[in-house]
């Protein structure tokens, strides 16, 4: 199972940067980070203006510290603009205290135990007739797929998120950016 996520994984990311790589004339937005090689992934989350609204859940969810561990680690990083497309409200009423429960339970559906970079993920969809799924911290379910040579995530719920930018190394893991926040049944 650990090798059919890590193939899922891979294959996602590197399709994306290879089909980025073979002309796709069609830019996508690029988030930039500044963040030293030898920080973890929660100090290239922090050094993102993209994810500050990632950053404070992190936080209000108790995370960080697990995030900081030794790993590794796989996420898909939704960016400020990806939690905006939430109903409105919905960033606020998750950040409460009492509703922590369920923000851990979204956020790590987010991540993924191992390291998964792109071509893996692309490999992974390819030798998967399409399709790769893997399981996330949480317990919950990504399939992964190519489409107009971007890489996509549905979640359980059969919404979709676009892969944006791949592979954020840090040293405790790898990044991969969305633009949309995945959720779990």
């Amino acid at each position: 199972m650990k090798n059919l996520i890590c193939l899922f994984i891979a294959t996602l990311f590197i399709g994306s940067q290879l089909l980025a790589q073979c002309g796709n004339s069609k830019k996508s937005h690029v988030v930039q980070v500044s963040h030293h090689e030898t920080g973890d992934i929660v100090d290239i989350a922090i050094s993102s203006k993209d994810h500050t609204t990632l950053v404070a859940a992190v936080k209000a969810a108790g995370l960080v510290e697990t995030l900081k561990s030794e790993g590794p680690f796989t996420v898909f990083a939704p960016t400020n603009d990806a939690f905006n497309k939430l109903p409105d409200g919905t960033v606020e009423t998750l950040l409460k205290p009492e509703n922590k429960d369920q923000l851990v339970k979204i956020l790590t559906y987010h991540v993924l135990a191992g390291k998964f970079e792109a071509k893996d993920v692309i490999n992974g969809i390819m030798k998967g007739g399409g399709k790769l799924t893997v399981e996330t911290v949480s317990g919950g379910k990504l399939t992964a797929s190519l489409k107009n040579d971007k890489v996509i995530l549905t979640d359980e719920n059969g919404n979709k998120s676009i892969v944006t930018s791949t592979d954020l190394r840090g040293s405790n893991g790898v990044i991969h950016v969305i633009d949309s926040v995945v959720l779990p049944k």
